[in-house]
């Protein structure tokens, strides 16, 4: 677990969990809402794997989405944040896994992982970074056992 002994690494902790806390929230709120907006568009993206039986591709497409945004909104509002940090971190462990399959692969797509249907192509491998980057902020958000600021439940 984190844990600091100095009050001045102390203070530092806290903030630098609220912001990773409210970053990780952000994009994740941010990634659902054009997904929630647009499920056809963001179900061809999830059909663009090539890892999901058909009969899965509309599930994952309705309910990743609210996942993400009532992990995110619970986040940045605090409530029971490494419950919501949880959620996240698994979900960026089955991303990592995805992009990794297809990165394996060779195969260049569209994510779906902020506009859905834009065909805005990144290189796989600089999504697993991105997303190697925000699960390294949510493995140390989930672990905090400082005091967590600006929190409406624990």
């Amino acid at each position: 677990m984190i844990r600091h002994t100095n009050s001045n690494s102390r203070g530092i902790s806290v903030f630098l969990e609220l912001g990773l806390r409210w970053l990780i929230g952000g994009v994740f709120i941010y990634a659902s809402v054009t997904k929630i907006g647009q499920p056809a568009l963001f179900a061809k993206s999830v059909y663009s794997y090539g890892l999901f039986p058909g009969f899965l591709i509309n599930i994952i497409s309705i309910i990743v989405p609210y996942l993400e945004l009532l992990s995110g909104l619970f986040l940045i509002s605090g409530v029971y944040p490494r419950g919501a940090m949880l959620v996240v971190n698994t979900l960026l462990v089955l991303f990592i896994l995805f992009l990794s399959v297809n990165f394996i692969r060779g195969h260049q797509f569209d994510c779906g992982c902020f506009n859905p249907g834009e065909n805005v192509e990144k290189p796989t491998l600089f999504l697993l970074l991105r997303d190697i980057v925000y699960l390294i902020s949510g493995i140390y958000v989930f672990l905090f056992q400082g005091k967590r600021i600006f929190c409406l439940m624990r």
